[in-house]
């Protein structure tokens, strides 16, 4: 059976040749990143300077610069040290691992050591490899053999690591240096790979009306690099790039938007949020830092249920519980929300918090006005029934509904009915009779504020018309 290439990253590999000095190769090394500083956008972007002491001679030579992010872009390359401009770049990529020796080996000779299981005797063969194509092939003398994985010991010795193979991601830089001697040179780049997105827990009380909101920055690391020591900043917001569109959904979460400026420094037009101290941030990390920590804001619950169209439910359909609260300075959080999912917690009878349901949020202003969905609501439904639909003419219809609410709660509750899809195919509906006043909040959507008793029932009727 030929050796998969799973078996082959399990192949013990010896090196009978010493490592380079400049340690690109030696996993064990110290990371050879200086002060280094990473400023960290939403979009799986960073922004990666770091500032090394180094020695330099003067004319053309090359320096390393290894544990740089394995999926660096190199077109956004910037190096400065003083006297010395930049010739050439290159960045290997081409990782050291048992598979890519292996591969490397192609068309050399390496050792190949067997262990004899019952008498311990090692028995030693050079090996021509041939190809490492789905299995290892080698050629051993005379005869040809596929390396399998039967289990026994089996053992490969190298002479030396090739030149292409580097144990971490490292960027070779030319440079002309006017002259010689230890400074500073520094290097910034962009890479995708890591990321930030806020996290918050909401622990909600619905009878006193309060909510306490902590905010979380969560921080994964997969660019295949560990930022040691590093100075950490924060992006709220979604810079524009040229290899992504530039259209955002919109979320229906923000009922008022927010027009306080919060107190935080900005750039451009997005906000920043340093991380108070240095931190490492390892490679296949997640990290999570409070930047948010807010009690007794004043929330409340709320129903809300949105027919999507002019027609009729067959049965009727729970109606989405809400948490509604403000992001004001007075009366709120008092911050700018970075986009993240908000998860709420309850407390039982016990005083245990449970989970209760979960929402995103968009980057939301400061003194904005939030009602996120939490889930379906078990004892407030509401149907939705055509009463009867009459054309007018070629071009009007009449549409007569009513929505039926019921509340199985002891106690009453108000739910935001919502009637959608009044612009379908550029048409123009409007209401010309209603039981209820409603509010019209856009071309596409009439809503209604319906209070409907405990254990009872409500009745909501309207008649649209509708040109087109």
């Amino acid at each position: 059976m030929m050796i998969a290439m799973r078996a082959l990253c399990l192949l013990p590999l010896l090196l009978a040749a010493p490592l380079s000095a400049q340690n690109t190769t030696d996993p064990t090394a110290a990371s050879a990143q200086g002060d280094i500083a990473v400023t960290i956008y939403n979009d799986d972007l960073a922004l990666v300077q770091d500032v090394r002491r180094l020695t330099i001679p003067s004319g053309i030579s090359r320096i390393d610069f290894p544990d740089v992010s394995a999926q660096i872009r190199p077109e956004t390359l910037s190096f400065a040290a003083e006297g010395a401009s930049i010739v050439e770049q290159n960045f290997d990529f081409d990782l050291l691992s048992p598979a890519k020796l292996m591969e490397k080996a192609v068309g050399r000779t390496i050792t190949i050591v067997r262990t004899n299981p019952a008498t311990g005797t090692e028995t030693r063969e050079q090996a021509r490899v041939l190809s490492v194509n789905g299995g290892v092939i080698l050629q051993i003398g005379n005869r040809i053999e596929i390396l399998r994985d039967d289990g026994l010991p089996v053992r490969a010795i190298f002479d030396q690591v090739p030149a292409t193979l580097r144990a971490r991601p490292t960027l070779s830089v030319t440079v002309d240096s006017a002259q010689s001697g230890t400074r500073n040179a520094a290097i910034r780049y962009l890479t995708p790979g890591l990321g930030w997105n806020a996290d918050y827990v909401a622990l909600f009380d619905a009878k006193a009306g309060r909510i306490d909101v902590q905010g979380w920055v969560t921080l994964t690391n997969q660019t295949g690099t560990s930022y040691i020591n590093a100075r950490t900043l924060l992006v709220a917001g979604s810079v524009n790039r040229a290899d992504r569109g530039g259209y955002s959904p919109r979320r229906p979460n923000i009922r008022t938007m927010g027009t306080e400026t919060a107190e935080r420094e900005q750039l451009g037009d997005f906000y920043l949020y340093p991380l108070a101290v240095r931190t490492t941030i390892a490679d296949r990390q997640t990290k999570q830092v409070s930047f948010l920590d807010v009690q007794g804001v004043p929330a409340k619950a709320g129903y809300a249920y949105r027919n999507g169209w002019l027609g009729a439910g067959s049965e009727p359909q729970s109606a989405k519980s809400m948490v509604s609260f403000s992001t004001s300075r007075t009366g709120g959080l008092g911050d700018a929300l970075p986009a993240g999912t908000v998860r709420f917690y309850m407390k039982d009878a016990n005083g245990a918090a449970q989970f209760i349901g979960e929402n995103r949020v968009d980057h939301t202003p400061m003194g904005s006005q939030l009602a996120l969905a939490t889930g379906d609501a078990f004892d407030v439904k509401v149907k939705a029934v055509v009463e009867q639909r009459e054309k007018l003419s070629d071009r009007k219809w009449r549409t007569h509904m009513r929505y039926e609410l019921s509340n199985a709660k002891a106690e009453a509750v108000t739910v935001e009915l919502t009637q959608a899809g009044l612009d379908f195919s550029f048409a123009d509906t409007r209401i010309v009779s209603e039981s209820l006043a409603s509010r019209r909040e856009g071309s596409d959507l009439v809503s209604w504020a319906v209070p409907v008793p405990a254990n009872g029932t409500a009745s909501v009727s309207a008649i649209f018309e509708t040109r087109y």
